[in-house]
């Protein structure tokens, strides 16, 4: 059986690499591209692929975001991340958001070639650095939860509505380095890495309201 991929990836080269790659494999097809999440979500629409190689950090919606809408919307579509990046945080998240598998970049050929197909047949993929963290992530208690401090929600809440630090400073009566030091006091209790997925997860928690529909 043949199995149908869509390549997710923002560099041009690296997608081309991975067609040209797949391309000459018998029982691999690669029926689109996309350059970021945005796209990819179109195209599994479109060509409802067996699974998508993607990405994670891409413009305009990330590898993560679209690995759980395509996983939601799309149950017999496995996604496969590649990526560079092997953090905690990024394999934690892919995993959360449902993806099959979570291999790096300098995976052999071989190997890439028989994770994709072991995806499509419902396998969980791992690299054996990706296993090796999440082995001992799950050995080491998860500290107890810290809750924001009211102006740290104060501060999050800001920036939900769109405000940049400095307006965010001048709205709370505060410096704009102490707006900065909110957020990444945010940042470690949320275990996130950047101001949207810290709105996304204290939303989630419902620390933050709900944006009105």
């Amino acid at each position: 059986m043949t199995v149908r991929v869509l390549v997710v990836d923002d560099h041009p080269v690296v997608r081309s690499g991975l067609i040209g790659m797949l391309a000459v494999t018998d029982d691999i097809e690669v029926v689109g591209e996309a350059g970021d999440g945005e796209e990819a979500l179109a195209l599994v629409e479109s060509t409802r692929p067996d699974v998508v190689l993607m990405d994670l950090r891409m413009p305009r919606r990330d590898g993560v975001s679209a690995t759980g809408a395509i996983v939601s919307g799309y149950p017999t579509t496995r996604v496969l991340v590649l990526t560079t990046y092997d953090t905690d945080t990024d394999i934690l998240h892919a995993v959360e958001a449902g993806a099959a598998g979570y291999l790096l970049k300098d995976t052999p050929h071989a190997e890439l070639l028989d994770g994709i197909r072991a995806a499509s047949r419902g396998e969980t993929v791992l690299a054996g650095p990706v296993a090796a963290r999440l082995m001992s992530r799950l050995r080491t208690p998860a500290p107890a939860a810290v809750q924001p401090s009211p102006r740290e929600l104060e501060v999050l809440a800001a920036v939900a509505r769109g405000l940049s630090n400095a307006e965010i400073g001048r709205e709370l009566f505060i410096g704009e380095a102490t707006v900065k030091t909110h957020l990444q006091r945010l940042f470690t209790k949320l275990d996130v890495d950047d101001r949207t997925r810290a709105v996304t997860v204290a939303i989630e928690r419902g620390l933050l309201p709900s944006p009105r529909r």
